[in-house]
């Protein structure tokens, strides 16, 4: 992890090595991150670390999956994070919404519902490490706004 800065990003700083469920331990690496930057941050901020975030995963996690022989290793979960962060940015407030897009986020990214899993198949590189990520997040982010939407009307 610490030979090169990329293994270093990719690997999420350790968390990719988390002996079960790196993806998860990942995914859950964004909420401190959250939770510290959205105080300070505007939501063009948010949304500039996290476009910042996919160009450099793109490069990390290229080459953290040329060292490794693999492109899209289980260890590699920079993926996650950024691509979790883009959803925080955009849930409800709330620990319930931020509770519900975790689960929801990672049901796509394991499932890989179409068309994630044939990008996930067909793109063996750094961007398509992120590319498939990034589809999760617009499903959890979709479905959310569908509840949303639904819990207001029946509120109101």
């Amino acid at each position: 992890m610490l030979g090169h800065p990329a293994h270093l990003i990719a690997l999420g700083g350790g968390a990719g090595l988390a002996p079960a469920a790196p993806g998860t331990v990942g995914t859950l690496l964004a909420f401190p991150l959250y939770w510290g930057l959205a105080p300070v941050c505007t939501t063009q901020m948010l949304l500039a670390l996290v476009a910042l975030g996919f160009v450099t995963g793109i490069w990390a996690c290229g080459r953290t999956g040329r060292a490794l022989a693999a492109a899209d290793h289980g260890g590699i979960v920079w993926d996650e994070i950024v691509a979790f962060l883009l959803v925080l940015v955009f849930t409800p407030g709330g620990y319930l919404w931020q509770a519900c897009a975790f689960g929801l986020f990672r049901l796509f990214d394991v499932v890989k519902p179409p068309p994630i899993g044939y990008f996930d198949r067909k793109l063996k590189n750094g961007f398509g490490v992120m590319f498939d990520d990034m589809l999760a997040a617009a499903y959890t982010l979709i479905l959310l706004a569908l509840l949303r939407r639904m819990f207001a009307s029946s509120i109101g």
